[in-house]
């Protein structure tokens, strides 16, 4: 689902707003985040008493629950040293945090003066464990945010607290991020000054430059100059297993700081993008590389994160957003608000881009499915499909969702049209499926791209599985499903597939046989104008369970003609409301057709089906000239 998020919610009415106007604009809208707007002086696991009064916030989340919304806070790394705060009181009696010359190590950030937990030790991961239980206990989150956990560090160097002032800095209207600790460089080791250094914003440093000292000690006596890396990995494995064992769910986890194998653990956002076409641009190549990474759950801040994006740009960052793999709004406390309501232009793009989204929800969570069992991105660069097509190399304006599904955004200021390759094949646009492009040697098309619309395409040799959308993922997946089933245009034979994996979207692991999932293919075939579709189902009895029919099929580029000798087997046996079946015939038209002539095609659509999901089928008819 999509996402909404802002660091300047100051206080819990402005969220409750934010959720209304969603619901005012009918934009879909699943979880709502809070940045540390939630906190109490910006500290880790607790709640802000005037800006976000418990019996308020708890009211609150009571009715977005109810109806099926999510809320997920952050959490950053660095733990304030406060003698009154809880959190810091356990972790000093369970001797968890990152250590130098035998004391743990002092950085800042947000709350001024902190310490980094150590997450290579146990007894560390069970401390956090026992902090996020207690925090759930006080406020019932759905998911984590671990933020800044690189680690960020306001401050270089072996650090004290300020005998002579205050630290952080008082009557700031924003968070400063001044580094105002007593500081000293530390270059005695060869671990803090190593003969090379790094670009860091731009700067040649030393490694260890606002971030932990690289001469600071974890578990075990490993140097953080071995381990800098693995902080964000650990602290998402740490986290994953806190979350798992408290809700005995699937554990949503957000991290900025990855690794190898971060992917299992955590989704991924690329950072504090800007509000620029430029970044617009970037976020493509930064999803599709974090896909080929092993990070398949990955998006960057829709609209930018800082400065104030223009309203044309918003329009279209939110029509390639929509189809990120993880969907998100996210801004600055100094920019101006930027929810997808605050223009009309964007609520108008953000209906249609998102409503296809989440019309796409059972083909997304299918690619989830494919992404947790075998490593594969969820979007992908186009030569994943076409490694032969050598244009395909080095194209980062364009991605696929899964093998097939092909998104073809502007990126350019003042653009209402895209010029887009096609691979050799036959495409359908999504949005309507009577249009077609033939591209038999792989050509770039000229696409008209109105400010409110994205271009998506299907490939031949697909059967998608869509469902009707709604305003929350939880009632768009419980609506009548449609097949759309694409041949090559005319083709006198051809075939189709493809596949659906359902489940609770809650329990732990995303397999068959745990009797709260179920997996489908589906195939078609087209032969002397004989069309099939027909399913083989694998655990069939939770998508029965859940009621889930298939409504509508609708097969691409057929021959023309009528339609003749419908018949429809469930479970092998005849159906008998056949009957009730609407049958509809349109003809494609093509925008680029390449080397198919003027012979006529059609989309055969049957409405009224009402096939059990969990129940195997076969559709048959005769195409009769």
């Amino acid at each position: 689902g999509f996402h909404q998020c802002r660091w300047g919610y100051h206080n819990l009415s402005v969220i409750e707003d934010v959720v209304e106007n969603y619901k005012k604009a009918k934009i879909p809208l699943d979880v709502i985040w809070n940045d540390d707007d939630h906190m109490d002086g910006h500290k880790d696991f607790t709640v802000n008493p005037i800006n976000y009064p418990l019996p308020k916030l708890l009211s609150f989340l009571e009715r977005i629950h109810n109806i099926g919304m999510k809320y997920i806070v952050i959490n950053d790394p660095g733990i304030a040293v406060n003698t009154n705060y809880g959190v810091y009181q356990r972790g000093i009696a369970n001797d968890v945090f990152i250590k130098h010359e035998g004391e743990p190590f002092m950085a800042m950030v947000w709350p001024g003066a902190v310490y980094f937990p150590d997450f290579l030790n146990p007894k560390t991961v069970s401390w956090w464990g026992d902090e996020i239980r207690r925090f759930h206990e006080l406020v019932p989150i759905d998911g984590l945010w671990i933020d800044m956990n690189e680690v960020s560090n306001f401050c270089t160097g072996k650090c004290t607290i300020p005998k002579d002032r205050f630290c952080p800095l008082q009557g700031e209207k924003l968070p400063n991020s001044t580094c105002c600790l007593d500081c000293t460089n530390i270059t005695s080791t060869r671990w803090d000054d190593p003969p090379y250094k790094i670009n860091a914003s731009g700067k040649e440093v030393p490694i260890g430059y606002k971030t932990i000292a690289t001469s600071a000690v974890h578990y075990n006596g490993v140097l953080e100059y071995d381990a800098h890396s693995l902080f964000g990995f650990s602290e998402a494995i740490a986290t994953h297993k806190a979350l798992h064992e408290l809700q005995g769910k699937r554990p949503f986890v957000l991290s900025r700081s990855t690794y190898v194998g971060s992917g299992k653990y955590a989704a991924h956002w690329t950072g504090d993008n800007k509000g620029t076409w430029e970044d617009l641009r970037y976020s493509i190549s930064t999803v599709l590389n974090f896909g080929i990474f092993g990070m398949p759950m990955v998006g960057a801040d829709i609209c930018g994160f800082y400065p104030a994006p223009t309203e044309e740009l918003c329009n279209r960052w939110i029509e390639v957003g929509a189809f990120y793999p993880f969907s998100r709004d996210h801004s600055s406390v100094i920019s101006p608000r930027q929810e997808l309501y605050q223009w009309e232009s964007v609520a108008e793009s953000a209906r249609n881009a998102l409503g296809m989204r989440y019309k796409l929800l059972p083909y997304l969570y299918t690619l989830n499915y494919e992404a947790h069992i075998s490593g594969a991105p969820i979007a992908r660069p186009l030569f994943f499909s076409f490694p032969n097509y050598i244009q395909c190399y080095g194209l980062s304006t364009q991605f696929l969702l899964g093998t097939s599904l092909l998104i073809s955004p502007v990126l350019e200021q003042g653009k209402t049209e895209v010029e887009a390759l096609f691979p050799p094949g036959t495409w359908y646009s999504l949005f309507d499926l009577t249009q077609a492009i033939v591209s038999k040697d792989g050509n770039y098309v000229t696409l008209d791209a109105p400010l409110h619309e994205i271009n998506v395409h299907l490939y031949q040799n697909t059967i998608l599985p869509m469902q009707q959308g709604g305003m929350v993922s939880k009632d768009a997946r419980m609506t009548p499903f449609s097949l759309i089933v694409t041949f090559p245009a005319g083709s006198n034979e051809g075939e189709a597939k493809g596949n659906l994996f359902l489940d609770d979207d809650e329990i732990p692991d995303m397999k068959l046989g745990n009797g709260y999932s179920t997996y489908i293919d589906f195939h078609a075939t087209v032969k002397e104008g004989n069309v099939t579709v027909w399913s083989e189902v694998q655990e069939g009895k939770f998508a029965l369970d859940k009621g889930l029919v298939i409504d509508t099929i609708n097969v691409l580029g057929l021959s023309y003609g009528s339609v003749e000798l419908v018949r429809i087997e469930i479970d092998e046996e005849p159906s008998i409301g056949v009957s009730n079946v609407k049958v509809g015939i349109s003809e494609h038209k093509y925008l680029y057709k390449q080397g198919h002539g003027e012979k006529k095609t059609v989309m055969v659509g049957m409405k009224g089906l009402n096939i059990p999901v969990g129940k195997r089928f076969a559709l048959t008819w005769k195409m009769a000239s």
